[in-house]
């Protein structure tokens, strides 16, 4: 069975983790009203995706 030897540092295996940290999302502002939504989707405020009106707004 695989045992490790020695001891692994507190500081070895700390470093190993270092990396696994989320990055946050990227925001871009909507070209038709400005708010910030995600990039290639709808935004979720105006309903515009690339120009277009993909989803009819309450308004």
């Amino acid at each position: 069975m695989a045992v490790p030897k020695r001891k692994m540092s507190k500081a070895r295996r700390d470093a190993r983790r270092a990396n696994w940290r989320l990055s946050a999302p990227g925001f871009i502002a909507c070209p038709q009203c400005h708010e910030p939504k995600m990039p290639h989707r709808v935004c979720p405020e105006c309903g515009y995706y690339d120009g277009k009106e993909v989803i009819a707004s309450a308004e």
